[in-house]
């Protein structure tokens, strides 16, 4: 379980910064006192234009920054007193983390394997398992540059999940994916759910997160507008579908 009790981060702006963003204030609000309960087991979407502080709100989660305010604990521990224990129980990734483009995938997959404490059998096992899952077998002795977009992210995800962790968070799992590749992803993290993984997914794509999502909070401008099942949701603002429930609630905010 996840635990997030009004979790605001405020960036300090450069002028840069303030010029590119057409703003004088010398700070942005990107998450505004968001507080969220991620159940055991389920597939948590939250959904948000770009820019709504989607990507913030799981780096926090994931340790990578520290909240300004509130608290978030992964599994009863704190992400920012606790922060290695949070990291031996998530796996994360978005796809602005890049692999080295001058390794080879088997290396790195060993390589995560042994960062997280995996003996060699382990990881074989792992990584046997993860591959095949995936496809990738036969491009374990490639070096990442030369894989095309879908592998990379393939190959992104089987290093993230390396050590099997109860907890993933992924941050847009299928940008920019072609229609297979895409559906190879959304049908792994089904079967993570039913392993009994939790998963918190950040997505813009409306389809993917009425299909995969047991809740969804809706972010914009960093708060949260709503949150519950797409039925919910559908019954809340009175439409038939998760595209159009999104525009009813964007234009209220």
């Amino acid at each position: 379980m996840i635990q997030i009790e009004e979790l605001t981060k405020i960036y300090k702006l450069s002028k840069r910064q303030q010029k590119e963003q057409n703003i004088k204030a010398g700070t942005k609000i990107a998450v505004d006192h968001v507080s969220m309960q991620i159940r055991k087991g389920e597939i948590y979407g939250i959904l948000g234009t770009n820019g709504a502080g989607k990507t913030t709100m799981l780096r926090c989660m994931a340790t990578l920054l520290k909240p300004t305010s509130g608290r978030i604990t992964v599994e009863g521990a704190d992400t920012v007193n606790q922060g290695e224990e949070v990291r031996r129980k998530i796996g994360f990734l978005t796809n602005e983390i890049k692999l080295d483009p001058q390794f080879r995938l088997c290396y790195l997959v060993h390589f995560f394997g042994q960062l997280h404490g995996m003996t060699e059998e382990a990881i074989e096992k792992r990584k046997e398992e993860l591959f095949h899952r995936f496809d990738i077998m036969d491009f374990q002795d490639k070096l990442i540059e030369e894989l095309s977009t879908g592998m990379k992210q393939k190959a992104a995800i089987a290093v993230s999940l390396i050590h099997d962790p109860d907890v993933i968070i992924f941050d847009e799992p299928t940008s920019g994916l072609d229609i297979i590749t895409a559906r190879a992803v959304t049908d792994y993290l089904l079967e993570l759910k039913e392993k009994g993984k939790t998963i918190v997914m950040s997505t813009h794509i409306m389809s993917e997160a009425e299909k995969l999502c047991d809740r969804i909070a809706i972010i914009m401008d960093g708060k949260k507008q709503m949150e519950g099942t797409l039925e919910e949701i559908l019954a809340h603002t009175g439409q038939r579908d998760l595209e159009d429930a999104f525009f009813v609630l964007y234009q209220n905010a």
